[in-house]
């Protein structure tokens, strides 16, 4: 056969293709397959004590028993498929079996629907009492606020000792962190001074051991430069204190249009996350500040506003095959009802019960749903700020990967078989990344709670290809199996 192409004419252009190629690669290593936490919970540094994820925990438990006692009420609120056809107690399928007045399908679909909403009760009960809070964010801004000096130098010495305490007692949720005050021009130095004061009294308690997957939140970026004046402090604590060199991390929240594009026109997220020097672990989109700086009036402002939806797709799209999570926003409307149980007299009236219960179910229903539309978004981690709200936050997760469940069991067997089929026969299977994102929803879902290790075993995955978090790797695996 006669070739116009020879490995002369070509040495170069290949070359120059497989240097383009690897730095592809440096720059989108793809996306982790490791644990992403499913929230962060953000609380006032002032109030941080080593035991506070068991106290939330008890009072989200609580929330869960006085507003929502059995599956039948709690999948009432929350509007699970179905649920309007349950029995107000749960109880006596026989009625709802005669209701639909024995139409076989209707009643497996009924009886499946029933199945859903008891799991998902079940697994988030058991979650608030195994491990209500997956990741913790010890507050020194919005959720702190502004306070004497005196004041913020001696809250931070304090939740270091009581990092510490719960790094000794083993306390702590997978991950936690602290979030400082911004570093524009009127706060960098407190915020500085008050992550200094944190991070070396810390050291000094621990030996320069730090918290599994711990973090620091740098909020309201608007240039790289603060990112890089962060980097540079971190940098000199790790210099003077025992903590190892580019040990500790950092997120950042993109809540800002400029942290969009800025104003060159560019986009601004990627040179944000290069200014970090490979630190930066998550980007976080805080929704109501973005909104705000859109000049988009208070009562418009929401988790669902296009607006809010384009960042969104701007930090999505900039974010996804590097390796760095993106996570979303809050629901600011608090499950707290207007009327307190008095410590002392005859309690609340049946009125004021029912006003609380209304407050706290609307409020539960807002979450939901808003936590459904960051799900998906693929945004897989948001915020909580009140433990009422932690029992919708396990509900809306579970709802989403076990109503999913049996799509993605069947795309991921057919990827596996496809991927091994084409290495047996010595193809390339370049649909990696797509494999990888089937595999990560069993891994998301089992790190979770919201999928048993049973489950995800009767998909025709082995719990050693499980425990590997690779596609290509199971791929390889099968293939030289088969041969």
């Amino acid at each position: 056969m006669k070739l116009s192409l020879t490995t002369e004419n070509t040495r170069d252009i290949f070359n120059d293709l497989a240097q383009a190629n690897h730095n592809y690669r440096q720059d989108y290593p793809s996306d982790s397959a490791a644990r992403q936490p499913v929230h962060t919970v953000y609380g006032g540094a002032n109030l941080f004590k080593a035991g506070a994820p068991g106290k939330l925990g008890s009072l989200a438990l609580n929330a869960l028993e006085t507003y929502a006692p059995n599956f039948v009420s709690f999948a009432k609120v929350l509007g699970l498929p179905g649920s309007e056809r349950f029995p107000s107690t749960g109880e006596g399928y026989k009625d709802l079996q005669s209701s639909l007045h024995d139409d076989p399908i209707a009643v497996k679909k009924a009886y499946l629907d029933a199945w859903l909403a008891f799991t998902i009760y079940e697994r988030v009960v058991n979650k608030l009492k195994a491990e209500p809070v997956e990741d913790n964010r010890i507050d020194f801004e919005d959720g702190y606020g502004n306070r004497p000096d005196e004041e913020e130098d001696g809250h931070a010495i304090q939740a270091a000792e009581e990092v510490a305490k719960g790094m000794a007692e083993k306390s702590l949720p997978p991950f936690i962190g602290i979030r400082i005050k911004s570093f524009t021009e009127e706060c960098h130095a407190r915020s500085a001074r008050t992550l200094d004061l944190f991070l070396t009294h810390l050291a000094s308690k621990t030996g320069g051991k730090l918290p599994d997957n711990f973090v620091i939140t740098l909020p309201k970026v608007t240039i790289p430069q603060q990112v890089s004046a962060l980097v540079r402090l971190l940098e000199t604590i790790e210099d003077n204190t025992e903590f190892a060199k580019g040990s500790l991390k950092i997120e950042l929240m993109i809540e800002t249009t400029q942290s969009i594009i800025n104003n060159k026109g560019e986009n601004t997220v990627h040179l944000l996350v290069a200014a970090a020097k490979g630190r930066c672990r998550s980007a976080i989109f805080g929704t109501y500040d973005y909104t705000a700086t859109c000049n988009i009036t208070a009562v418009y402002q929401s988790h669902t506003h296009p607006a809010a939806d384009f960042a969104r797709h701007v930090l999505q799209v900039s974010m996804a095959g590097t390796g760095i999570n993106i996570v979303d926003g809050a629901t600011t409307i608090m499950p707290i009802g207007p009327h307190k149980i008095p410590k002392e007299g005859p309690g609340l009236t049946p009125l004021q019960i029912d006003e609380n219960q209304a407050v706290v179910h609307s409020a539960w229903k807002l979450h939901f749903d808003n936590i459904m539309h960051s799900l998906k978004h693929a945004y897989y981690q948001g915020w909580d700020l009140n433990p009422g709200q932690l029992p919708i936050r396990y509900a809306a997760v579970y709802y989403f990967f076990l109503s999913s469940i049996d799509d993605a069991s069947m795309r991921l067997n057919a990827f596996l078989r496809r991927a091994a089929q084409a290495t047996l026969v010595g193809n390339t299977f370049d649909d990696a990344a797509t494999g990888q994102g089937l595999l990560n929803f069993f891994l998301r879902g089992m790190a979770c709670g919201a999928i048993t290790e049973e489950e995800v075993l009767s998909t025709g995955i082995t719990l050693q290809e499980l425990r590997s978090r690779s596609f290509v790797q199971i791929v390889q695996n099968r293939a030289k199996a088969s041969k």
